[in-house]
Formats: structure tokens, sequence, C-alpha cells
């Protein structure tokens, strides 16, 4: 059985984007991009949202190809083509980059995915993440917490029918002050 984790940047107030979708306060230090990289490379499927998908989509399949392209650009763009990834939709019409597309209900086929052998999935995208959740389909949750507060916007938590109980894992704090805690879902 996979195990599945919800793992995203988000603000200290909750939110993964400020209002209008603005990710501008999440861009990250070389060193969590680096972990956000190790952690794509160690992944054995991607679950998207369409909005993340889109977001995704529009720049790393061809981001290492940009003039002056970092090492780490480079090594990460080459981790997320290579990633086998599926995105949840009822909009979206195709997909690329080793990716397959579903249009069906999310939850019977994330709970499906979980049951194959595999290696880890991560999902992402607060509403898919939310149908998952209110499921109980997520292992682990992730929180990649920058120092800044956006006032609204998309939260990465959703309103539950359940409390959800937590064991703390993990604990980093990187340099530039954004703190890492990943916490597993007590069964």
């Amino acid at each position: 059985m996979r195990k599945l984790t919800f793992a995203m940047n988000l603000s200290v107030d909750g939110y993964v984007a400020a209002p209008g979708g603005d990710l501008g306060w999440s861009v990250p230090s070389d060193e969590v991009f680096q972990w956000w990289s190790d952690r794509v490379g160690a992944t054995g499927l991607a679950l998207y949202g369409r909005k993340l998908w889109e977001g995704m989509s529009s720049h790393w399949p061809t981001a290492d190809q940009q003039p002056g392209a970092r090492p780490a650009t480079i090594e990460y763009a080459r981790r997320w083509r290579d990633m086998p990834k599926v995105v949840f939709s009822s909009t979206a019409r195709t997909v690329d980059w080793n990716t397959r597309l579903v249009t069906g209900d999310a939850v019977a086929e994330i709970a499906r995915l979980k049951a194959e052998d595999g290696g880890p999935m991560d999902i992402g995208g607060a509403t898919l993440a939310a149908a998952a959740m209110r499921a109980g389909l997520i292992d682990e949750y992730v929180l990649v917490t920058a120092p800044v507060l956006v006032g609204s916007g998309t939260p990465f938590f959703t309103a539950l029918d359940n409390w959800v109980n937590l064991t703390l894992m993990e604990t980093r704090t990187f340099s530039d002050g954004v703190l890492l805690t990943r916490y597993e879902t007590r069964r």
C-alpha cells in the first residue's frame, strides 16, 4: 500500500495562495528549493488538482531551457518531467509530461492508487487535497511554513467532519526562517 502525503508551502496564517492566486510570498530560498527538489526526486507518483497542474505545467517542462537556468532549476525540471503524475479535472482535456488525466471520481481513484504497490504519492492542490483529507486518505502532512501573513486566500486545511489526530515526526528550520513540520496521521 502506498503512502499519501499532502505537502505544500503555506503562510503562517495557513494559506497556500494569497487572494487572486498570488504566490509571490512563497518563492523558496536555494535551501528550501533543494529540499523540494529532493522530495520530487523521491516521489513515486504526484497527484495534482487542475489549478496546481496548470501552474506547474506552464513553467517546469521548459524551465531548464531558459537562458541562465541554474543547476538546481535544471535538476528540478528534469525530476518534475520524469516523475509520473495524475491530474484530476473535469474541465482539462489534455495533459503531457508523463501525466495521466482522471475526469471521474477523484476520491475513488486516489483510494485505488493507494492500494497499489509503488513508491510514495504526493498530493497537491488545495481542492483535491481537501477531498482526500475529508475521505481520510492522507497519511502524512508536510507544512513548509513561510514567515509571512497573507490575510486570506486559499487555505491549506479544509473544514473537516471529524478530528484528525496527528503525530509530529519532524521539524526543521531553514536559514531563511521557513519552518518545516511533518506530521503522520494517527489511525
